[in-house]
């Protein structure tokens, strides 16, 4: 186990009706900002919901987060907290609201002319603008860690941003607010956050039993609860799945573990340039990082299959099992496997140039998936 330090700051207030509990969280005259994406809050009562609960408050709104959050859709939020001299910025919606409020309370926080180059070399204003979130969508976990992934579209990049100043105060789950999901915005947010356990779990052996063993429940019960969700959207299946969720990517299953993340820095990229729903891009590309990575992943991939999926131990090649066992269970939530998949081809330089332009490379938990390794790995997963 690697050392670690561990602190996560957010306050989360989860179960029907809590979003009544804004009013607790939110002091009578705070200038509040009410950040959403392209109007569902609306037509789920949400918003009436939340403004209810914030009568005291002054609200000025800004609508029209993208599903990938711009960096130029973000100055102009950053325009109004400046103007109206915003206290609270509160993010309504799906990951992409609350990774694009955190990275706004920064922007707004940093008076340079390109807070971007700031952001990206790691200085962050250490006083940003508070950030609340009412989650509406659960997938990323976003809502409580310190990470942001924002798409600045003049210089073709999507990268991620982390800083301990980025967490939320307060973060509402209500899994009532997720009952109008559609189908495919349900499968997305399960894969995802089986996605983000993988990625911390099929990594080096290492004295983690807690860590791994944490890993273990919550994917065992997203490949459960997944395909219930979408097939019956009971209101205990969303409760659970909203919590899973969460939990996969709080910070909490990642301590003393070196960790992978290639799967999501190629799958940015991918989304970055054919504009592809990021769980996709996952889901196509993330057998294949396994498969090219066998050598180095073979013992956890081989306890994913005996812990996870149950397959007996005498298995033959048990870890290529466990890779299949992986796919059948996206395809399960209807997602792709393979970016043959995708409506256009994916073009592989294009990609690396993407990570190369990012200075990602190298990628993994070992620092050895260079660009020949991830054009292996794309090879792999645009096979039939």
């Amino acid at each position: 186990m690697t050392s670690f330090t561990y602190q996560n700051p957010t306050k989360l207030i989860f179960g029907a009706g809590k979003i009544a509990a804004l009013s607790r969280e939110v002091a009578a005259g705070t200038r509040v900002l009410l950040l959403s994406g392209g109007g569902s809050i609306t037509r789920n009562g949400v918003r009436e919901a939340v403004h209810a609960a914030l009568a005291g408050c002054e609200i000025v709104e800004f609508a029209g987060i993208e599903p990938n959050p711009r960096y130029e859709t973000i100055l102009k939020a950053a325009d109004i907290v400046r103007k109206e001299r915003v206290h609270l910025i509160l993010g309504v919606g799906g990951g992409s609201v609350a990774d694009a409020a955190k990275f706004l309370g920064a922007v707004a926080a940093d008076d340079s002319a390109e807070p971007w180059d700031n952001l990206v070399s790691g200085h962050f204003p250490p006083n940003p603008v508070p950030v609340g979130i009412v989650l509406t969508l659960p997938a990323t976990g976003s809502e409580s860690n310190s990470v942001s992934v924002i798409n600045f579209d003049a210089r073709g990049l999507k990268l991620p941003f982390s800083s301990p100043t980025l967490y939320p105060r307060f973060a509402i789950l209500d899994p009532a607010t997720t009952e109008s999901l559609p189908v495919n915005q349900r499968a997305n947010g399960v894969v995802d956050a089986f996605s983000h356990v993988l990625e911390q779990y099929l990594v080096n052996p290492g004295n983690t039993p807690v860590q791994f063993g944490y890993s273990e429940v919550l994917m065992r019960t997203l490949i459960k609860q997944g395909p219930a969700l979408l097939e019956s959207n009971s209101l205990a299946t969303r409760e659970t799945v909203m919590f899973a969720a969460n939990q996969a990517l709080n910070g909490l299953i990642g301590t003393g573990v070196k960790q992978d993340w290639s799967s999501h820095m190629i799958g940015h990229a991918i989304t970055a340039l054919y504009g592809i729903d990021h769980a996709c891009t996952l889901s196509a590309v993330m057998g294949s990082v396994f498969r090219h990575g066998i050598g180095t992943k073979r013992a956890m991939l081989e306890q994913c299959g005996r812990n996870v999926f149950g397959l007996p131990a005498e298995t033959p090649d048990l870890a290529e099992a466990t890779i299949q066992a992986i796919e059948a269970f996206f395809k399960r939530m209807g997602m792709p496997i393979r970016t043959s998949q995708f409506a256009q081809p994916v073009e592989i330089e294009k990609v690396i140039e993407h990570l190369e332009a990012a200075k990602q490379l190298p990628l993994g938990e070992n620092g050895t998936t260079d660009a020949a390794a991830v054009r292996a790995i794309l090879m792999l997963a645009a096979s039939a």
